[in-house]
C-alpha cells in the first residue's frame, strides 16, 4: 500500500486545529500536511520496518537520557513546521532549550517546532521522491540534521542545514557530528 495524497484545498482549507482533530477522529490512520496543505494519507509499516524503527528509537533514546541534551519523538509526533507542512518523522530530536521554550499547550498538541534533527527510514512502500520532498521540507523548516535511510539499497543521504546533501552507499555508522553530540549509529540495526 503506498500514501494517498488528498488535495481539499478549494473545498475547505483545514486550519491548524481542524487538521489536529482529524487526526484525533482518526486514530487508526497516519495524517500528515504538505507545504501547500494538501492531505498525505500513509499506510501502516510492516513488520520489518517498525522492528526497525523502533530498535532505532530506542538507540537515540538511549544516548538521550546519557547526554540530558533534547527530546526524543518516535513516529507517531506530528510537528507543525514553521514553513507550513505537518510532519512526523520517524526519529526526531529537539535541544531541551528549545523544546522548554514552548508553552504547555504548544508541546500538547502538533508542536509549532522544527525538530534539530529528523531520520527517515523508508518502508518498502515509500517513494523515494516523496520521501526526498519531505526531506526538503525539513530542511526548508530549518532542521539542522537530516538522514534519510533507504534500507533496501542500503543507501543513507544525509541532509545538512545550508549544505548540499551527501550520499553514503551501505556506511558502517552513522555520525551525530554537532546535532547529536556524540551519538553514533551502528548501521548494523537497519541493513
Amino acid at each position: 500500500m503506498i500514501s494517498l495524497t488528498i488535495n481539499l484545498n478549494n473545498v475547505v482549507k483545514l486550519t491548524d486545529d481542524q487538521f489536529y482533530q482529524l487526526c484525533q477522529d482518526n486514530p487508526e490512520l497516519k495524517f500528515e500536511r504538505n507545504q501547500w496543505g494538501q492531505l498525505i494519507v500513509a499506510p501502516p509499516t510492516g513488520g520489518e520496518t517498525g522492528k526497525r524503527n523502533a530498535k532505532l528509537t530506542t538507540r537515540f533514546v538511549l544516548w538521550n537520557e546519557q547526554t540530558e541534551l533534547g527530546e526524543v519523538f518516535d513516529s507517531s509526533t506530528c510537528f507543525k513546521l514553521p514553513n507550513g507542512p505537518d510532519r512526523s518523522p520517524d526519529v526526531s530530536w529537539i535541544q531541551i532549550d528549545r523544546w522548554n521554550a514552548l508553552t504547555p499547550s504548544e508541546r500538547e498538541k502538533f508542536p509549532p517546532i522544527a525538530p534539530d534533527f529528523v531520520l527517515e527510514l523508508m518502508s518498502p512502500s515509500d517513494s523515494l521522491s516523496e520521501t526526498q520532498a519531505k526531506m526538503r521540507e525539513y530542511m526548508a523548516a530549518e532542521v539542522r540534521l537530516g538522514w534519510l535511510i533507504d534500507r533496501k539499497n542500503r543507501r543513507v543521504e544525509i541532509y545538512r542545514l545550508g549544505q548540499e546533501v551527501e550520499i553514503l552507499d551501505s556506511p558502517a555508522t552513522l555520525l551525530g557530528e554537532d546535532v547529536l553530540l556524540g551519538f553514533v549509529l551502528d548501521m548494523r540495526l537497519v541493513w
